[in-house]
């Protein structure tokens, strides 16, 4: 299903029920979504690629196989979110906050997750290929099985975090 953004802004804004929205496999490509209230929705499976969902407040919500391909979620409010086996490729989440997000196995190649808050996050077996991790604070995050080559992790905050099985920056596998 494809929204015009007449139809997205009625969806978002004039809700008649407290019940997050259902966006299962809608098409969002390139939908201006800044600041938009999508707390706990169900955007599993829908591509968001292009979209512009800076500001927004996604807490909770479920994003697991969305494609978030060049997304841009700059200051996105993600607390809690599904994002497992998401493609969040390129997408910019720069100053995020991911506290306690699930991004199993979600393609984060060449992501800009700089000054992203990331604690407590599961990226186990997600591939973070080239992404920009500057700054980020990643304590007790799960780095278990990452794939961080090429990753820039320059002055961010990894204690506490598992980086067991992870192929860090140089191509080494930490024990």
């Amino acid at each position: 299903m494809q929204f015009t953004q007449n139809e997205l802004y009625m969806l978002l804004n004039l809700r008649t029920s407290d019940r997050p929205p259902w966006l299962v496999k809608a098409d969002l490509a390139e939908a201006t979504l800044e600041g938009a209230d999508l707390r706990g929705a169900d955007l599993r499976a829908a591509n968001l690629t292009d979209a512009s969902l800076i500001g927004a407040d996604l807490r909770g919500a479920n994003l697991s196989n969305a494609n978030l391909h060049e997304a841009d979620l700059h200051e996105a409010d993600l607390r809690g979110a599904n994002l497992s086996n998401a493609n969040p490729h390129v997408a910019n989440l720069h100053e995020a906050d991911l506290r306690g997000a699930n991004l199993r196995a979600a393609n984060l190649t060449d992501a800009n997750l700089s000054d992203a808050d990331l604690r407590g996050a599961d990226l186990s077996d997600a591939d973070l290929i080239g992404a920009n991790l500057r700054d980020a604070n990643l304590s007790k995050a799960n780095l278990r099985g990452a794939d961080l080559r090429r990753a820039d992790l320059a002055g961010s905050n990894l204690r506490g975090a598992t980086l067991n099985d992870a192929t860090m920056p140089d191509g080494t596998v930490h024990p």
